[in-house]
């Protein structure tokens, strides 16, 4: 049986070599290193080259009497290191007396390929940056344990690659898309997360009080509003990456911090927003990915060709036979429900839901979780929809569509409402279904809608959660895996 070490052993032990390290001339915690590459560039460099100076930290040591090899590590992957006792002198039992694996360490040396044809940098001497106190997880295992990997992400990172090109992943998502808004002449702008209004979205808020000001105040759900008192102040496209934050449950697909991309178009339609957004994704794929074909735990999703388009009515109908258009009320709705035996798993007080909501409910359950590739569903029930606008043809539904990818709703999008006369009646039906106890409404805003009476151009926009699409991206199977910290419980 493996002994096991015990770490506050390991932490003394590591304590006692600082002395050491000072009596050697290193300050056990240095002020800077200087660098000629960093240790992919180094990789790279032809044999030979001579005056290399990398640094990172030590993932991995072996002794074999006056020749040792390690490995330093950082963000973008890994390069071996040689000390030879011929090379270092005295100082290569400083060197084995005083270093450990997972500290900081700067060498210097030239560039060489070893009998197993791995990149080395020959070292000809070292620098000491950093002690570490606390021993690195057993290397061949890592962090098993997926919540303490979520606690601790910075071991995650250094132990598992999988996880380092996960967030690198993500970066590069957010960027791409960001560059393609950017080539179509958006403009990203910022806009509040503390609001006196929780608008924009149907969610429940966070709530806090802000003392200089002795008001109750919310975090934001969603930028919409305000993105689109920009849009009524003259700007013709803009877009924002907002944290946003919903107090509700959590789950694979759910976090109640979250990061939103939103953007809005002056004088486009929902039709014209859905083209935009199919050749954005297949352009992020193509980008991000290689192709326009991935794998989500072991489920294959296709994004070629011309992405289906369902009605909202159309689908529920099919998938458990309740025609919402015959169902105009409260009640009948909640007959034809109870009829056709469907039972819903959720926080929400069904006896207290508007109409809208148990709509949303009866879709959620029966239809979106069918969806494996990309498909937009269109002409959403008005109870739905407080913040789009109207159909032309059809008052009862509006010019709305959601992207659906593998049971994940990842884009929401609208022709926004700019009718003041038609927001204010919204919004006093979403307050008479908040006084009912439906807690999934809308708040009134007056000061949005005094915007909108100074009048807004035809606007249509959307919104997507960036880290369901990071996590079907990078084959994550929850949203937490995608987030560097996500909230947890105290220990």
């Amino acid at each position: 049986m493996e002994q096991q070490v015990d770490p506050n052993e390991q932490m003394r032990v590591r304590l006692e070599k600082i002395p050491g390290l000072r009596a050697a001339g290193h300050h056990p915690y240095a002020e800077r290193f200087e660098r000629t590459h960093r240790l992919h560039e180094a990789a790279l460099l032809p044999d030979g080259t001579a005056g290399v100076r990398v640094a990172g930290r030590i993932i991995a040591l072996r002794f074999f009497g006056k020749l040792a090899f390690g490995h330093l590590y950082d963000l973008n992957g890994k390069l071996q290191f040689a000390v030879q006792k011929n090379n270092l002198g005295d100082k290569f039992e400083d060197f084995r007396k005083l270093i450990d694996i997972g500290d900081f360490i700067g060498v210097s040396g030239t560039v060489i390929t070893t009998k197993t044809g791995e990149k080395t940098v020959d070292i000809d001497g070292f620098s000491f940056l950093t002690k570490t106190l606390r021993p690195l997880p057993e290397k061949f295992h890592g962090i098993t344990d997926p919540e303490l990997r979520l606690r601790k992400r910075y071991l995650d990172l250094i132990m598992s690659g999988e996880s380092r090109e996960r967030f690198v992943k993500r970066t590069k998502i957010i960027k791409t898309i960001r560059d393609y808004l950017d080539g179509h002449d958006f403009m990203e702008i910022d806009t509040p997360v503390l609001t006196n209004k929780a608008t924009g979205a149907l969610a429940r808020p966070f709530l806090t009080h802000h003392n200089a000001l002795d008001i109750d105040i919310y975090l934001r759900i969603a930028p919409e509003t305000y993105l689109k008192r920009a849009i009524a102040g003259g700007f013709d496209r803009v877009y924002e990456f907002a944290r946003s934050f919903r107090n509700e449950g959590m789950d694979a697909s759910h976090l109640p911090d979250f990061t939103l991309l939103e953007y809005y178009c002056a004088y486009w339609n929902y039709v014209d927003n859905m083209n935009f957004t199919e050749a954005l994704f297949k352009h992020l794929l193509q980008v991000v990915n290689g192709g326009l074909k991935l794998t989500y735990e072991n489920t294959g999703i296709d994004f070629n060709g011309a992405w289906p388009r369902y009605s909202f009515r159309e689908l529920i109908r099919k998938d458990c036979g309740i025609d919402i258009d015959v169902c105009p009320t409260r009640g009948e709705l909640i007959g034809a429900i109870e009829g056709n035996g469907v039972r819903f798993e959720t926080d929400v007080d069904v006896a207290k839901a508007g109409r809208g909501t148990l709509i949303d409910l009866l879709y959620k359950k029966v239809s979106r979780p069918q969806l494996i590739n990309p498909t937009f569903i269109t002409r959403h029930p008005l109870d739905l929809s407080p913040l789009a606008r109207k159909n032309d043809g059809d008052p009862l539904v509006v010019d709305r569509f959601q992207l659906v990818v593998n049971g994940w709703e990842v884009v929401n999008a609208y022709s926004e409402l700019v009718d003041p006369v038609d927001q204010a009646e919204r919004f006093r039906q979403q307050a008479g279904a908040r006084a009912r106890g439906d807690t999934e409404t809308m708040e009134t805003d007056s000061d949005f809608l005094q915007c909108m009476e100074f009048g807004m151009p035809p606007i249509s926009g959307w919104g997507m959660g960036i880290d369901r699409i990071v996590a079907l991206l990078t084959n994550a199977s929850t949203l937490r895996d995608v987030v560097l910290f996500p909230l947890m419980r105290p220990e």
